[in-house]
């Protein structure tokens, strides 16, 4: 995909690392001028300029996105240095590992603050904006975990599913008013990014990704697509269209397979969780980049068609038309 972003302004929240430090390089690399939103002024500076050294100009804030008044002060700031914002991607979040019952109140808060409300807050400072000029685009960085939880991971599903409801309400208003700013959501598979060795963990053992494990450049592709395209949904990997699809098609049984399959898959039994200190409150003050340990595993491309909707409906069809006609060849 060669989509280009000539001069536009993209802001990019939880920039400094992971999937939206790999967002920001390539769109970059496609021209725009980039404005990173994230904590830790260090990692955000690194990331600031790597994405310079492609040619254009960026723009690193620190700002925590739990905080209503700081995303829109941040906003107001990227308009004065680099124009008016034509791309916005909610993609900061954080969480914590393990049986909700051993999650305090203050973590859900926390995580519910930056994962949920962080998305919510970028929303309005970039709909305030792009509403007045009547175009623009946000993209939401979801995950196949908004469409079907699974266990060790009651915070951080239950933000992305309120996400999740919150852009469809978003993209109805849109639509009712006639505009043509646009929202969509990038839902993604398991990543190796970093999270795993700085998010809060319950458990004794280390925590990893549910196989199969995707580079966060996969990701990064998807996020541009989503921008250029803006289709309802976007839906990557295999591995998410199983899930979503699965969820739909039979619920029930994907709670027993999620209760059977995903806590132990979770876990890297081999390896124990010692760690002092996490990012939920406070920035780790690790200097790592895209990528998290997982590389050895990790997929660097998958297949991505643009309207997943629709392909969901034909093969739910193509699966009912082979029950009716098991059945009908039984019956007779």
């Amino acid at each position: 995909m060669n989509h280009r972003f000539e001069d536009q302004v993209v802001v990019i929240t939880g920039a400094s690392a992971g999937v939206g430090r790999a967002a920001a390089r390539a769109f970059a690399q496609r021209g725009a001028k980039v404005a990173l939103l994230a904590r830790f002024s260090e990692r955000l500076e690194d990331a600031r300029e790597e994405a310079e050294a492609w040619g254009r100009p960026a723009l690193a804030i620190d700002v925590d996105v739990a905080d209503a008044a700081a995303v829109e002060t941040a906003a107001e700031g990227v308009e004065a240095r680099l124009g008016p914002i034509d791309v916005w991607v909610n993609c900061a979040m954080t969480t914590v590992f393990g049986p909700a019952d051993e999650i305090t109140p203050a973590e859900f808060e926390r995580v519910t603050q930056v994962t949920y409300l962080g998305s919510v807050y970028g929303t309005q400072a970039a709909l305030k904006r792009m509403r007045e000029r009547n175009q623009g685009t946000i993209v939401q960085v979801g995950s196949a975990l908004a469409h079907r939880a699974i266990p060790l991971q009651s915070a951080y599903c239950g933000a992305k599913h309120g996400a999740r409801g919150f852009t469809d309400a978003v993209r109805c208003e849109l639509i009712h008013d006639g505009l043509n700013v646009h929202i969509t959501s990038v839902e993604l598979p398991a990543l190796n990014t970093p999270q795993f060795d700085w998010c809060r963990n319950r458990m004794q053992e280390h925590a990893q990704p549910v196989a199969p494990v995707y580079e966060p450049e996969v990701a990064a592709e998807a996020i541009l697509r989503a921008a250029a395209e803006h289709p309802r949904e976007l839906w990557v990997g295999g591995s998410t269209w199983k899930t979503i699809l699965g969820n739909r098609l039979a619920p029930g049984l994907a709670d027993r397979l999620a209760a059977r399959m995903a806590w132990e898959g979770q876990l890297m039994e081999d390896e124990k969780d010692d760690r002092a200190r996490d990012n939920l409150l406070t920035p780790v003050d690790k200097n790592v980049a895209t990528r998290g340990r997982f590389s050895a595993h990790a997929r660097k491309r998958t297949w991505m068609p643009s309207n997943p909707a629709r392909v969901a409906a034909a093969l739910c069809g193509a699966v009912a038309l082979a029950f009716g006609f098991g059945l009908s060849r039984g019956l007779r």
